[in-house]
């Protein structure tokens, strides 16, 4: 009898322990653990030109300083144009100087002479007629030869008024308008020699940015083609973490929210601040059934930057942060 009794309260004991502790099982809630990714800013040096690829100046993990030449690009197209170029600038050169200074004494020289001659034959005709006309009004030569005299008169005055017009034009030299234009194509040619050395200039491919050389793309010798990514660098110096979160967590979080995150690759927390959420949902995490009744849950993505720099930090590395520890 007594240890009929003793079965039944031991049994009793062992229940409400295992009620007891059932209850605290379910009453203790499940921690939600969410993941995200450390990430940074990538920029990635291209060319504005093709070309092949002459020398690679840096290697895959190699810290790079803003400024810091990448690589050179070999062009000897662009040689060719700007020697073409540089030829163009030279003969627009040469006409606006003829231009401006206009022709040569020799020319002017030539074109005084010419007018001195017009002028003496001129000269000569009009006395030619004078004497004609004086022995025609006394009847000694006829009106033929009046005429001769006057129409020589005319040609000689004619002449010497183009020798004249010749003259003034050489000495002269060039109109406005010629200048204006003579100076015009020498500003196009020195454009199109800037925009080649511009080209030739772009050849040779600088780093935008202080950082760490991630992927170098194109080696040495290969031929890449206009803004072609060679090499990616990763800016240490801006990393932040993505999380993508479901909308129905989305109530307790805000811009400037503050969670602790874990990163299991250094060991140790991280206190992060969030400075960003998509303004527009990215992919379903979860799909609902018909049988459910349920609807699909969508994400979006998260920002939150350290409130530290660390070092040791990497791209690619995760953090786990307990969402029940967000303070709302």
């Amino acid at each position: 009898m007594k240890k009929s009794i003793i079965g039944m309260a031991a049994a009793v004991v062992v229940f409400a322990a295992a009620v007891i502790i059932i209850s605290r099982m379910i009453s203790a809630s499940t921690p939600t653990l969410i993941q995200g990714t450390v990430e940074c800013t990538v920029y990635k040096a291209s060319s504005k030109v093709p070309g092949r690829i002459e020398e690679m100046k840096v290697h895959e993990g190699e810290r790079v300083e803003r400024g810091q030449l990448l690589y050179v690009l070999s062009t000897p197209e662009l040689d060719a144009k700007l020697r073409q170029a540089e030829a163009l600038r030279t003969a627009a050169s040469a006409l606006d100087r003829k231009a401006i200074t206009g022709a040569r004494t020799q020319q002017v020289e030539a074109a005084l002479n010419m007018w001195q001659k017009a002028q003496a034959g001129k000269s000569l005709a009009q006395k030619t007629y004078d004497r004609v006309r004086a022995l025609f009004d006394d009847g000694v030569v006829p009106a033929q030869k009046l005429d001769e005299a006057s129409a020589n008169l005319e040609a000689m005055t004619a002449t010497e008024a183009a020798a004249r017009a010749q003259y003034e034009l050489v000495r002269d030299g060039a109109s406005k308008e010629d200048k204006e234009a003579a100076a015009a194509k020498v500003k196009q040619a020195e454009g199109a020699v800037s925009e080649v050395e511009s080209y030739i200039d772009d050849a040779m491919v600088y780093s935008p940015v202080t950082g760490e050389v991630s992927t170098i793309i194109a080696e040495q010798g290969e031929l890449v083609g206009t803004g072609y990514p060679v090499v990616a660098i990763l800016d240490t110096s801006d990393m932040y973490i993505v999380f993508n979160v479901k909308e129905t967590m989305m109530p307790r979080i805000h811009i400037g929210t503050r969670m602790t995150g874990y990163v299991p690759a250094l060991d140790r927390d991280i206190e992060l601040s969030v400075e960003y959420i998509s303004v527009q949902a990215d992919f379903a995490t979860w799909s609902a059934t018909r049988t459910q009744g349920g609807f699909d849950i969508r994400t979006f993505a998260v920002k939150a930057r350290p409130s530290q720099a660390d070092e040791e930090m990497r791209p690619g590395m995760s953090v786990i942060v307990d969402w029940n520890e967000i303070a709302e």
